[in-house]
């Protein structure tokens, strides 16, 4: 266990207190909410929640474990696609229940370590559980993913995703009919205030844009394409919860989980269909597609029929 025993900066007076600790201390929001969950953090002789708020100059005395660093665990993933593969980058269709690194909490597969398992030889940039990584797409997303292979394709790469200048092209089916069926979402996206693990639109979040177009509607719901400008976390689900058109089977966000299982849906219903970057060797544009997994194409047919 670590120990702290301090004051309350005048800064910090008034603030949350797993906003104000996680600053105070340097440490993730979910370690701090952790701490206080298991008690571990008292001012002036009072055990403090989440929701109560720090007084300046109270005196603090906190307590916590420390934080497990993510380890990387080579485990083959015999599903997961080569869409391509050369001495700079490998595209990969990934499935649906397989992270795209190590993570605290995560216990599941990993494209970093499937790629280890498959001897694959990754850029070294990053974080060591994250090698290589430059992009992310959420455990229960599945399609395309790139992965640097050299030290120019992390940098490039990194450096495209950062400008916006990476086509990243989602398909998602969501309940009801988006008025308009063609538009953009325009929404800052941070943490939920009162939900750890989910993002929401709040108005101190991150800069978020998202365009949609509906491809095909049905009674029971709509296929929208989607292209994103901006990359945050979970943004997609966040910005269609938040126009009231969850993606389908994203009970997290919304969803009905009665249409999710009558569809067989087990997680949402969103697909990465396309990625297209310049090659950092070459500067040559390339585009890779993806089709449809069984889950999410059997879920559409039954919405058809519907």
């Amino acid at each position: 266990m670590e120990s702290r025993f301090l004051q309350v900066p005048p800064g910090l007076d008034g603030t949350r207190a797993d906003a104000g600790l996680a600053k105070l201390l340097g440490l993730s929001r979910t370690a701090v909410v952790t701490m206080l969950d298991d008690g571990g953090a008292v001012q002036d002789g009072t055990v403090l929640g989440k929701s109560d708020r720090l007084r300046a100059d109270a005196w603090l005395d906190l307590s916590w474990r420390p934080r497990e660093e993510p380890r990387l665990v080579a485990t083959p993933v015999p599903d997961l696609g080569i869409v391509h593969d050369d001495d700079d980058l490998v595209v990969v269709d990934k499935p649906a229940g397989v992270a795209a690194h190590p993570s605290v909490g995560w216990q599941g597969p990993t494209v970093v370590g499937a790629l280890a398992a498959a001897g694959f030889q990754v850029a070294t940039s990053g974080a060591a559980e994250r090698q290589g990584v430059v992009h992310r797409l959420d455990a229960g997303t599945s399609g395309l993913m790139v992965v640097a292979k050299s030290e120019r394709a992390y940098s490039a790469l990194k450096a495209a995703f950062h400008d916006r200048e990476v086509e990243k092209i989602y398909h998602a089916a969501v309940q009801g009919h988006p008025d308009p069926l063609t538009g953009t979402i325009d929404a800052p996206i941070g943490r939920h205030p009162s939900h750890e693990w989910r993002f929401a639109v709040v108005s101190s979040g991150k800069h978020a844009i998202t365009h949609y177009e509906t491809l095909e509607a049905y009674r029971g719901g709509s296929l929208l394409e989607i292209e994103l400008e901006t990359g945050r976390t979970h943004q997609i689900r966040v910005h269609m919860a938040a126009r009231r058109h969850p993606c389908l089977g994203d009970t997290m966000y919304g969803a009905d989980p009665t249409v999710a299982a009558r569809l067989g849906l087990s997680r949402q219903w969103l697909h990465a269909m396309r990625l297209g970057f310049r090659h950092p060797a070459t500067g040559e544009r390339v585009v890779f597609e993806s089709t449809y997994p069984a889950d999410l194409a059997g879920a559409l047919e039954q919405l058809r029929q519907d």
